[in-house]
């Protein structure tokens, strides 16, 4: 009976002692299994000491109850009388259900805690052999597997053994459980056992004596024929003993499965044989393997069946592992591993993922297996398959700073502490940091934080992740600035041949050069060099993501020592997120931005404000232009400060483009292409007409003051009409001019030739800037005609002599200089040509399609590949707008959304009226977009116009990237540009050619 008062002291000790369900404790307390020990506080107080004190309790009684009859009360006298098996045992009952269900299934198994002896606290493989040895079946062998899983976790959980040493224990029992499975495999079958020798290689963590609680177990099977046996039938029988072992472990029986054996790192994958012989391996590794697979071989290491055989496969395969940065794809495969990964994890769970999220186990796993494959091959105390091991020697080998190496160490260590404890709940494979405030709370106290866990836990976890993906990057290139910086006295420092080494594997084309640029940069002990050296390794990191690293740290060095006095410069890249990384992704995005800043290296600011690569409006620019070109004391002066501006908005433009198309870390790539397209155009043909109205001003003004003598308007034609000006775009223009009232018609004539003439020079005044050049060839009669006329004189012609192909060229035309009231009455002017009522006649679409035909025949340029030729080839620019403005001539009359200058905007438009089904219209507008996208990206790569993809390597591979195509997939750029643009010539020929 309990004595009033009693309850409440026995609830408020059990939630002094960490139970969160005091009522449910003191039920199970009470049960008649715990009779004789509950009132001993030496078990509550033990008990309280667990990671969740209710699952141990639970997990307590239901081992008390199974107890087989007169063995209870040597359980309850052990556990009250002896520490080390009480710690024990509660101490797996508080962190493990599953070991908590094994225990019920097998109440004797408490027994093998007991023990207390040396070879009890650090067993090795011998000890887990004997524990399984009369396994004969796989049932009994699941029993003695968790056995010894018992005996692991309880020294896990109590602090006997680290982190490090529980996964080299479990790496353990793994090869002791292979080589049992093998044994009954071969028991099974004996005369295939008698016909070949099968070794078992292990890989990943159980090859590098790393593994985690429940994991795959990656293997490699070799097999050989005995002498007399024919090869095939050897590795027959070898087949069906390596599948006989995968079903021992991994099936699942009355008593669960062990764990999956995963063979899929085997030569040529699931597709591959199961089982081949040595030769085999070596004559696939030496001709057809990967970058990746010489990682992962990284970690092999014999560990089951013919000992001879897997140490001959073992000696062959490691002098291929050591040579793997030698190869000629080294580079890219590299650049593609380091991508890989977080953009396979569900956006749910990339908050929660342990192993492979952003700062997790697999940025330290792949760094420093990086490093080893890049240095190893010259230094053999590289040669580890376990990632602490292999740490601490690049530390010792200066190829890691020490620093660098001893927090790594520690956030590696306590993410797989995490990483066993979440495991080792429920013996489930998981990496996913619970959600649960009772788990989070479980898995904090199991790992020491007991004041309060779940925050502290997070807070730990947080800051040792933040480590891992600060350090990730710094790790490969820190070490490279203490080769040249020579800083810290009595620090191994990497020799110049490692430094260049490591370059080399990162992508650097010129490590020499690359390291005296380092050099300047970072050495020193001024304040600028102190804050170069915090800078670079992450910017080496950005460089390296690119198609030209080399030029993006040459750059770098320039606008660096352009601007390294100004006290703002390195500030704002140090304290301004964004900023650093936008520059890196602009200095190595191909020539045409950096050009432009290192004309212009205050520009740079604008990487680091929020608003600072929005595109302008046509209204502002304009604005600044005419107001710098009113200050200026002559024409060339102000033509420079038009210029001036131009310079700075087409690096705004240019950078918002390769940082859109690229991505940052923070931001991804921009998804919607065509809309990168049209800012792209609009802001350069914005800037286009500032430029043209300043040049128009500063012309007028040098010869007639403010006021000329005819009204004048300048008319954009084309790609300038159409704001789809490219960087390398010509601007095609018109010129209309108006006599003022009282001025005779040829004083205006020659007034405005003048202006036309002056305009001209101006802009084509020599300059380091990206040409401006004024083409007034689609003017009627062409380069017979006069370069300007009037708006009568247009009216006249246009009324009498105008051709189809003038009007056609008349769909993109809108003002954009001068005097906005004749450039509207310009307008009215031809409206009516251009959007002919009635649509065109059936000649006049013949006309255009011969015209079309003809140029399609004649102006391609010779030798040129019409299948990539953006403008001129198949499926390209000029077909899709062909098409797109003969339906506007044919049907604008009756559809207003058809009357707009804009390719994009028209067919959206036909789309909209009915006039092209909603797929062929989509055809048409990818093909458009992405043949625009490929002339920019052929002008920032090059700093000059192209209408063809580039031959040389490296800047096709940086137009791949500007594209949004990985390292070394350039030939899938190219099938699919191809693809796309025959797609759309097909549509060209049924809307255009009626075909």
């Amino acid at each position: 009976m309990t004595v009033p008062g009693r309850r409440s002291s026995t609830f408020i000790r059990l939630l002094r002692s960490g139970f969160t369900d005091p009522s449910a404790a003191a039920r199970l307390l009470d049960a008649e299994a715990l009779a004789a020990v509950r009132a001993d506080p030496v078990l509550l107080d033990a008990l309280g000491a667990t990671a969740d004190p209710d699952l141990a309790l639970l997990g307590l009684v239901r081992l008390a109850e199974a107890q087989p009859s007169g063995e209870l009360p040597g359980l309850l006298d052990t556990l009250v009388s002896a520490k080390p098996l009480r710690d024990r045992l509660l101490g797996v009952l508080g962190a493990s259900e599953a070991l908590g269900d094994h225990l019920a299934r097998h109440p004797r198994d408490w027994l093998t805690l007991v023990t207390y002896e040396a070879a009890d606290l650090h067993p090795g493989l011998a000890e887990f052999e004997s524990g399984l040895a009369d396994a004969h079946d796989p049932v009994a062998l699941r029993v003695a597997y968790r056995r010894c899983l018992l005996s692991i976790a309880a020294r896990d959980v109590c602090g006997t053994i680290d982190v490090a040493e529980t996964a080299a224990e479990l790496a353990d029992l793994a090869t002791a459980t292979l080589r049992a499975a093998l044994r009954v495999a071969s028991a099974a079958a004996p005369e295939d056992a008698a016909q070949c020798r099968l070794a078992v290689i292990a890989m990943g963590k159980c090859g590098g004596n790393e593994l985690n609680y429940v994991s795959d177990v990656d293997v490699i099977f070799v097999g050989e024929a005995v002498n007399g046996t024919d090869e095939g039938k050897g590795i027959q029988a070898a087949t069906r003993l390596a599948s006989h072992l995968m079903r021992i472990c991994s099936e699942t029986t009355v008593e669960g499965t062990i764990w999956p054996v995963d063979a899929n790192l085997r030569p040529e994958g699931r597709n591959g044989p199961l089982v081949r012989t040595l030769a085999s391996h070596m004559a696939y590794y030496q001709r057809w393997a990967k970058t990746w697979e010489f990682q992962a071989l990284l970690k092999a290491r014999a560990v089951a069946g013919d000992p001879d055989l897997g140490g001959q496969y073992i000696d062959a395969i490691t002098p291929l592992v050591w040579q793997a940065a030698e190869r000629e794809n080294f580079v890219s495969d590299v650049q593609k591993m380091r991508r890989r990964v977080v953009d396979n994890i569900p956006a749910a769970q990339v908050d929660r993922e342990l192993k492979l999220g952003p700062g997790g186990l697999r940025d330290v796993e792949f760094a420093v297996q990086l490093l080893q494959l890049v240095h190893g091959r010259s230094d053999a105390t590289l040669h580890s398959g376990t990632t602490l091991d292999a740490l601490h020697a690049l530390a010792a080998g200066g190829y890691v700073g020490r620093a660098d190496a001893a927090q790594l160490h520690d956030a590696y260590r306590f993410l797989r502490a995490m990483e066993h404890r979440i495991q080792l709940y429920r013996l489930r494979r998981t990496h996913l940091v619970p959600e649960d405030e009772s788990d989070l709370r479980r898995l904090g106290r199991s790992m020491g934080l007991r004041t309060e866990p779940v925050a502290e836990l997070n807070k730990a976890w947080r800051r040792h992740a933040s480590v891992v993906r600060r350090l990730h990057e710094k790790l490969f290139y820190r070490p490279l600035l203490d080769a040249v910086a020579q800083l810290t006295p009595g620090e191994t420092r990497l020799s110049p041949r490692a430094a260049g080494q490591r370059l080399e594997a990162l992508g650097y084309a010129d490590p020499a050069s690359a390291l005296r640029h380092l050099e300047a940069l970072a050495s020193g002990v001024t304040r600028k060099a102190a804050i170069q050296r915090t800078l670079l390794p992450v910017m080496l990191g950005w460089f390296a993501d690119s198609a030209d690293p080399d030029a993006g740290l040459l750059n770098f060095r320039k606008v660096s020592d352009a601007l390294g006095k100004t006290p703002w410069y390195l500030r704002l890249l140090r304290d301004e997120g964004a900023a650093a990384e936008n520059l890196a992704r602009v200095l190595s995005a191909g020539r045409l931005a950096p050009d432009l800043l290192m004309r212009a290296p205050e520009a740079v600011a604008l990487l680091g404000d929020p608003e600072g690569l929005q595109p302008r409006t046509h209204e502002a620019l304009e604005q600044e232009v005419l107001a710098a070109v009113g200050r200026a004391e002559n024409p060339e002066a102000a033509v420079a400060a038009a210029r001036g501006v131009r310079r700075r908005e087409l690096f705004r433009t240019t950078a918002a483009d390769i940082i859109g198309s690229y991505g940052t870390e923070d931001n991804p790539a921009e998804e919607d292409h065509g809309a990168l397209v049209d800012r792209v155009g609009g802001a350069v043909s914005d800037l286009t007409a500032a430029t043209v109205a300043g040049a128009l001003r500063a012309a007028v003004h040098s010869h007639y003051g403010d006021t000329l003598p005819t009204r004048f308007a300048v008319i954009g034609v084309g790609r300038f009409g159409g704001h789809e000006l490219g960087y390398g775009s010509d601007a095609d223009v018109l010129f209309v001019h108006e006599p003022r009232e009282g001025v005779d018609e040829q004083e205006a004539a020659k007034a405005a030739q003048t202006v036309i003439a002056e305009m001209r020079r101006l802009l084509q005044l020599p300059t380091t800037d990206p040409p401006l050049l004024i083409d007034a060839d689609l003017r009627p009669e062409g380069r017979s005609g006069p370069l300007v006329r009037t708006l009568s004189s247009y009216a006249a012609y246009y009324r009498r002599w105008s051709l189809t192909w003038e009007s056609q060229a008349l769909l993109r035309a809108e003002p954009v200089a001068g005097d906005a009231d004749l450039g509207d009455r310009f307008i009215e002017l031809i409206d009516p040509l251009r959007y002919p009522m009635e649509g065109l006649g059936e000649d006049a679409v013949r006309e255009i399609r011969r015209l079309k035909a003809r140029m399609e025949s004649e102006r391609l340029p010779r030798g040129a590949d019409p299948t990539l030729h953006t403008k001129l080839g198949r499926g390209g620019l000029s077909d899709v707008e062909w098409t797109v403005q003969l339906i506007q001539m044919q049907h604008a009359w009756a559809e207003p959304g058809l009357r707009t200058t804009r390719t994009r905007e028209a067919l959206a438009a036909a789309h909209a009226a009915g006039l092209i089904p909603t797929d062929e219209a989509q055809i048409l507008d990818e093909a458009w977009v992405l043949a625009t996208r490929v002339r920019n990206a052929v002008m920032l790569v090059r700093g000059r116009a192209g209408d063809t993809f580039p031959s040389e390597a490296r800047e096709l591979a940086a137009v791949g990237r500007y594209l949004g195509y990985a390292e070394g997939t350039v030939g899938e750029m190219l099938d699919d540009y191809r693809r796309i643009t025959r797609r759309a010539r097909a549509v060209v020929e049924e809307l255009f050619y009626g075909a």
